[in-house]
This record gives structure tokens, C-alpha cells and sequence, in this order.
């Protein structure tokens, strides 16, 4: 079978798959406002009706919640299932956007055409790169190039409350050996990547209290504990002056990375000073004789996240509060356990507190890292593909934050991701005036047709 075929099919279509894409981002599929449930449902069925033109078997599965499609095609070659979500974030506030949300547009600006609208690039811009890329292979070649699972969800911008329920009860019709993600990004405008390290999260809130009510501090200061005091001399402790974390066993599970990867990363020529710079800093905090990227994507962190006690208004209270606390996030790499983590930070934290204080934790969730085997013939193939179509090679990247969807896979199917996306830093994505670039858009489809092409 000849590519260039396929490539060509995709270019002289992309007017039609424009159209098609600008039909989904009319509808107002925001999941987390009730208002619009049956606007979820309405494209939930536009993606139904549109994978049964791929020849797939498609339906829209009810959930407590909002739909899930899923939809399956190809008869031969390896099972892969691609992932995204119809559902977009709320709009607010409508004043800031340019034109209408959900009236979308191709607009020229000063780094070329780009589509403007609610949800063009997370994710229905990208949801269908790869639903473009199977309908020119279809026309083309009468068929598709694997067995092919399309698995859409309507949540993921309310916090997926149906997922891992629909997983459980649907473990056999999602069965793949690879799931395919495009709800990431490009590095930058011409380098796309592969993320392959998804750093997990472990959330923590402390609460320390003293005195059973505020106190004057001018008739108890000295003689009072303060909680204030205690809590942030427990913080200050959470680092040493390298800027490793003291958590007990905190390291244990966390790997050096391996030269290769390293290679890729300094050869991506990353600008640590422009990218504390965009935000106002200069100097590079965290872990001594790390680089940038190495702290955000492979190593773990231990951060505060907000601290209150006492009186914050305007003007003055001389008051030692009865109470202080503060949330604590740690973000995880490698085989962190972030149950032992939780335990051991509590049990530190306990060690801390004076006999006139007690000390209650919030938990605010816990999830483990997830790690993709790049060893898999499947990572190269799909990087090697990547670079034939962009300005720039591909390198496996890691994520600062944390994509819950592919731990799921993981641990509940099985399955292993590749998330590949190719969205911009500046899509403004959950803001006003989000946009999907065309190029990002055309190249996108094209990326999906070498990427298949490699793997079948």
C-alpha cells in the first residue's frame, strides 16, 4: 500500500474535513453545566453517525453521566484503541471572546490560519486528526490499516466520575495491546513529541490547632503555642538545602534517566531562562544539579499550595490563631508509592507537633506516575513517523502535570499509551479564544496516516 496515496487523499480533502470538524464545535457539548446535557448527548451522536461512515460499528453508551462512544473497525493487523473527549470547558466569561464560542472560524493571525472556537484544540480538534486520518485511508484503500477501537468520552473536563465504572464493565470490548491519546501538544511549533512520563500526584492538607479560640497575642504570645509557627516550621523542614524533599523513603522508586532520553532532551534546546523569564524569575529553584526539564518532567516535588491562620484581612489583628493549615502536593515519578508517601509524610509531620497541638490531614487524592515502555518497537516506529512530517525530529517527552486517563488504562485494561498531540503552548485552551491551528490541524492527519502506516 502506498502512503503518498493516503497523504494526497488527506490534502485534497482537508476543505471537507474543516467542515466537518467546524459541524462538531457547534455544538455547545460543555459537561460540567447540567444546562447543557443534551447538547453532550447531540455530539455524542454527531460521532456516532460519523465513525458508521467509516464503516465502524459505533454506539453511544449511556453512564450516570454523560455518553461514552465507542466504536469499533478493521478486520486485521494489531488492536488499537484511540482515546479522546467530545466534552469541552465552560466558556466564562463570555466577554473576553472575540466572537462567539461555539461559532467557529477560520481566522488569519500572525502565525497563520487557526481555528477559533470553544474545544478546537482540547480536544475535538484533536479527536478528529485521527478519525480524518482513517476516513482517507478508507478511501483510498477500501479498509483500514489495524482493528481499530474509538473510545470517546464526555467527561474528562468534569473530572471523569463514569470512567473507571464504564472501564470495569467494558474491560473486553476496550481490549487493545496499544492506546493512542491526542490530547497532549507539540514541544514547540515545528518538534512534535511522544510523552512518556506522566508524573502522579499525591495531595495533602494539614491542619494544626492549639487553642481552643484565637488568643490576644499581647495576653498569650510566648506563653501560647502557635499553630502558625508550628506549621511552617514543619514546611521549612520538608526540604533540605539541596532542595531534595526529607519525606523518609520519598526516593525510593525514582529512577535516573537513562542517557538516551537525556540526549533527546538537551537536544531540544530548551530555554530554562526564557521560560522562567515569561513568568518573571530569574533563578532556577528545586533540586542542586538538576536542569529544568529533568525537574519537570523526571523528578518528583514536594510543593505548598496555599497556607492560612489567623487574620489575612486589611489592616491589623494582633491575634494567635487558634488554628493554621495548608495543602502540600506532591507530584511522583518512576515506582513511587504514593500511599507509603502519604503515610510517611504523616507520620513525620506527627513527630512535629508540640503535646499542645493536634494536627487532623485532609486527603485530596493519590495516583502513581505512569511510565510507558519505549522499549516497545511501537514508540520508535510512531517517532520515526512524527519526524518525517514535521520541520523537526521527535523526542520522547515527559509531562509536568499529571494525565489520570492513561493510569487508568494501565491499571485497569492493561494497556499501555502513546499520547501524541499536537497542540501549541498558545491554543489558550480552558480560556477565552481558544484555537487549533490548521497547520496543527492538517499535519495532525497527516501524522496519524504515517503513524499507522508504521505500525501496520
Amino acid at each position: 500500500m502506498s502512503l503518498d496515496a493516503v497523504l494526497s487523499r488527506i490534502d485534497d480533502d482537508l476543505p471537507n474535513a474543516l467542515e466537518r470538524l467546524m459541524e462538531l464545535l457547534r455544538i455547545p457539548s460543555i459537561s460540567t453545566d447540567p444546562a447543557y446535557h443534551a447538547d453532550c448527548q447531540k455530539a455524542a451522536d454527531w460521532l456516532v453517525a460519523d465513525l458508521k461512515t467509516l464503516g465502524a460499528e459505533a454506539a453511544a453508551h449511556a453512564t450516570p453521566g454523560k455518553p461514552m462512544v465507542v466504536g469499533h473497525a478493521g478486520d486485521t493487523g494489531p488492536q488499537l484503541m484511540f482515546y479522546g473527549h467530545y466534552d469541552v470547558q465552560p466558556v466564562d466569561p463570555l466577554d473576553l471572546w472575540h466572537r462567539d464560542p461555539f461559532d467557529p472560524a477560520l481566522e488569519e493571525t500572525d502565525q497563520g490560519k487557526v481555528i477559533r472556537a470553544r474545544g478546537s484544540a482540547d480536544d475535538k480538534g484533536q479527536l478528529m486528526t485521527f478519525v480524518e486520518a482513517c476516513r482517507a485511508w478508507k478511501a483510498v484503500y477500501g479498509t483500514l490499516p489495524a482493528r481499530l477501537t474509538f473510545f470517546f468520552e464526555g467527561e474528562e473536563e468534569s473530572g471523569s466520575p463514569s470512567l473507571i465504572p464504564f472501564l470495569k464493565d467494558h474491560a473486553e470490548r476496550l481490549k487493545a495491546d496499544l492506546c493512542l491519546i491526542c490530547d497532549t501538544g507539540l514541544f514547540d511549533p515545528e518538534t512534535p513529541a511522544i510523552t512518556t512520563m506522566l508524573r502522579g500526584l499525591l495531595g495533602e492538607e494539614i491542619i494544626i490547632t492549639g487553642s481552643s479560640r484565637d488568643l490576644h497575642s499581647g495576653a498569650y504570645g510566648g506563653a501560647a503555642a502557635n499553630p502558625i509557627r508550628v506549621l511552617t516550621r514543619i514546611l521549612a523542614g520538608l526540604h533540605d538545602e539541596t532542595g531534595r524533599v526529607t519525606i523518609p523513603g520519598f526516593y525510593d522508586g525514582v529512577p535516573e534517566l537513562p542517557e538516551t532520553l537525556r540526549a533527546q532532551w538537551d537536544g531540544l534546546g530548551f530555554d530554562a531562562d526564557g521560560f522562567l523569564g515569561d513568568v518573571g524569575l530569574k533563578h532556577p529553584a528545586g533540586e542542586a544539579g538538576r536542569t529544568a526539564l529533568e525537574m519537570l518532567w523526571s523528578r518528583p516535588t514536594c510543593e505548598f499550595n496555599g497556607i492560612s491562620g489567623g487574620y489575612a484581612g486589611d489592616g491589623f489583628k494582633t491575634v494567635l490563631p487558634s488554628k493554621a493549615s495548608a495543602k502540600v502536593s506532591c507530584r511522583l515519578v518512576g515506582t513511587q508509592d504514593p500511599l507509603a508517601i502519604r503515610a510517611a509524610f504523616r507520620e513525620m509531620v506527627r513527630a512535629q507537633v508540640p503535646a499542645d497541638c493536634t494536627v487532623e490531614f485532609l486527603d485530596h487524592g493519590a495516583s502513581p506516575a505512569s511510565v510507558m515502555p519505549t522499549e516497545n518497537p511501537a514508540f520508535e516506529q510512531a517517532r520515526q513517523a512524527l519526524s518525517a512530517e514535521w520541520p523537526k525530529p521527535a523526542a520522547f517527552i515527559g509531562s509536568g502535570g499529571s494525565i489520570p486517563i492513561a493510569g487508568y488504562f494501565q491499571s485497569i485494561l492493561g494497556v499501555d499509551s502513546m499520547l501524541i498531540g499536537f497542540g501549541r503552548d498558545d491554543d489558550q485552551i480552558h480560556s477565552p479564544n481558544e484555537k487549533y491551528n490548521l497547520e496543527s490541524f492538517h499535519r495532525g492527519i497527516r501524522s496519524w496516516a504515517r503513524i499507522l502506516d508504521a505500525m501496520t
